[in-house]
């Protein structure tokens, strides 16, 4: 009864509802009647329905190619650098900006920094080119200019993964500091107004307050980068990425595009977007057990 007077009295609460409900439902969970395609040998004219099941059998060739476990070490190579190198880099830039004191200068830096997020792969890919291309990039054009030899950015592995890790850093640390900032604003001043009157420097107020104030949301945050290790976006390895450094670039994002729209092999696949998703959803649970031990807190 309680419930009834709540959903009648906040009703409009609820209405937001139903557009996130309704898109989840059509993009989320009814892709999921395509699932059982892991299972057939699909044949693209009869149909999900129509086509042979074969149960394992698409598993086993998948799991007994090397381009798989290529891909998968790929993935979790560039996940773990990635947390690396990205996960520090909101935080450090969200203490500098909180501890700017020039207003119109703090919210200027924030907007510069958050507008690389709202900027496509695509045109973030041809921005990459320009400037690290080998014969036709900015940096190695001034390079050659001064005498020095031309930097293979994106042809040598090494070089070019250096590149990707810093391309992800300068899309993402901007946008990564709004939840540290947020945190920051509920960090008691007056322990920072203590602590100055007590003679603590900047850095042993960042030490003592500022990183202590936001360990939950650092362990957090953490925690479920850790659980998405599996997972890699399609656009930043493809549109970086190139044939001459595929050892590294190649991941299970492409591998799944290669393979399904390119060769038209939609069983394979199909089994490898649901290994994503079940390893996927493992480590998300794993880190919400983990949350809950580390910080008394779920994430889901």
């Amino acid at each position: 009864m309680r419930g009834t007077v709540y959903l009648r009295r906040y009703w409009q609460l609820y209405a937001l509802l139903v557009l996130p409900l309704v898109y989840f439902i059509i993009f989320k969970y009814g892709p999921m009647w395509g699932v059982q395609i892991a299972f057939k040998d699909f044949n693209f004219f009869q149909g999900i329905t129509g086509s042979e099941w074969i149960g394992l059998d698409a598993f086993r060739e998948v799991f007994q190619t090397q381009d798989f476990y290529k891909t998968l070490r790929n993935t979790l190579m560039l996940n773990l650098l990635d947390l690396m190198v990205s996960f520090p880099a909101p935080l450090i830039l969200a203490i500098m900006l909180h501890e700017l004191r020039i207003r119109w200068f703090k919210r200027l830096s924030q907007t510069i920094l958050y507008i690389p997020h709202f900027i496509s792969w695509v045109i973030i890919g041809g921005i990459v080119y320009q400037v690290f291309g080998t014969q036709s990039g900015m940096i190695n054009n001034m390079l050659m200019a001064l005498g020095f030899d031309s930097v293979p950015f994106l042809t040598e592995k090494n070089t070019w993964l250096i590149t990707y890790l810093a391309t992800g850093v300068w899309q993402s640390a901007g946008w990564g500091t709004i939840l540290y900032l947020a945190a920051l604003t509920g960090i008691n001043k007056e322990l920072f107004e203590a602590a100055e009157v007590d003679g603590a420097g900047r850095f042993k107020r960042i030490w003592y307050i500022t990183l202590p104030g936001l360990k939950t949301t650092i362990v957090t945050l953490l925690i479920i980068n850790l659980g998405n290790m599996i997972s890699i976006g399609f656009d930043r390895p493809f549109v970086i990425g190139n044939k001459a450094v595929m050892d590294y670039s190649d991941v299970l994002s492409t591998y799944v595009y290669r393979t399904g729209l390119e060769s038209g092999q939609y069983t394979l696949a199909t089994v490898v977007g649901l290994f994503q998703a079940v390893v996927g959803l493992i480590f998300i649970l794993g880190a919400n057990y983990a949350s809950k031990k580390l910080t008394d807190e779920s994430i889901i």
